[in-house]
C-alpha cells in the first residue's frame, strides 16, 4: 500500500504543479473549511505539494517508514490483534492527514490567506508509528548521521514546537507535531497492551 500511496500522491502533485486551479481547489485553507464547509480539503491537501523537492522529501520518507509500518501492522495481524492490515494502514494514513490539520484549522480558521499543502503530517505519523515499535532503530540524519529513533523523535517534537511558536518559514510545524504524536499513540488505539512492547523495547 505504501507504493500505491506514493504513486497516487506523485500523480496528483505533478498534475497540480501545472494546474493552479486544481492546486488551489485541493490545498488546505482553514477559512474555506470552517466557513464554507469544504471539508474535503482536510484530506486532499495531503496529496498535493508545493514543489518537486517538497514532494520528493515526503515520498522518500514515506517509502522507508511506510514499509516498516506495514511490516508492524502485518505482525499485529499475525498476532490476532487486527484484521486486514492494508486497510488499517490506508485508514491510518488518511486519518493522520486530517488529525494533523486540526490545530492549524483552529488557529487559522479566520485567516482567508492561510494555505497549507503536503503529506508531512501523515508522513510524521507513519514515522513515529515505526519508532513506537523499534525505538532504538537508527535513523540517518542527512543520510549520514545515525541517531536512535527515540532520540530523533524527541528532538523532532521539540524542534517542531519551537518552530511553530517562532513561525515565519512557511512550514506547517503544527501538522508535523500533531501527526507525530498521533502516529506514536495509534498503536495504543489498536491495543493498549502494546505499551508493554514499547516499554520492553525501550528498556530491554
Amino acid at each position: 500500500m505504501t507504493f500505491i500511496l506514493i504513486a497516487f500522491t506523485a500523480i496528483i502533485s505533478i498534475v497540480s504543479f501545472s494546474n493552479s486551479e486544481l492546486f488551489s481547489k485541493l490545498q488546505f485553507n482553514p477559512y474555506q473549511v470552517y466557513h464554507k464547509k469544504e471539508f474535503y480539503r482536510l484530506i486532499t491537501h495531503g496529496f498535493v505539494h508545493a514543489d518537486w523537492m517538497h514532494l520528493i522529501v515526503n515520498m522518500f520518507v514515506l517509502f522507508f517508514f511506510g514499509r516498516s509500518a506495514e511490516y508492524y501492522l502485518k505482525s499485529l495481524q499475525a498476532g490476532g490483534i487486527i484484521k486486514f492490515y492494508p486497510l488499517i494502514f490506508v485508514l491510518f494514513y488518511l486519518v493522520s492527514i486530517v488529525i494533523s490539520s486540526m490545530v492549524s484549522l483552529y488557529k487559522h480558521k479566520d485567516n482567508i490567506w492561510y494555505n497549507s499543502v503536503g503529506a508531512s503530517g501523515a508522513v510524521s505519523a507513519v514515522m513515529f508509528f515505526s519508532i513506537f515499535f523499534n525505538p532504538w532503530e537508527k535513523l540517518y540524519l542527512y543520510a549520514m548521521l545515525p541517531i536512535p529513533g527515540i532520540i530523533f523523535g524527541i528532538a523532532y517534537l521539540v524542534y517542531s514546537q519551537y518552530m511553530s511558536k517562532r513561525g515565519g518559514d512557511n512550514v506547517n510545524h503544527d501538522a508535523h507535531f500533531v501527526g507525530a504524536v498521533f502516529g506514536f499513540l495509534f498503536p495504543l488505539i489498536l491495543d493498549v497492551k502494546l505499551i508493554n512492547h514499547f516499554i520492553s523495547s525501550l528498556f530491554g
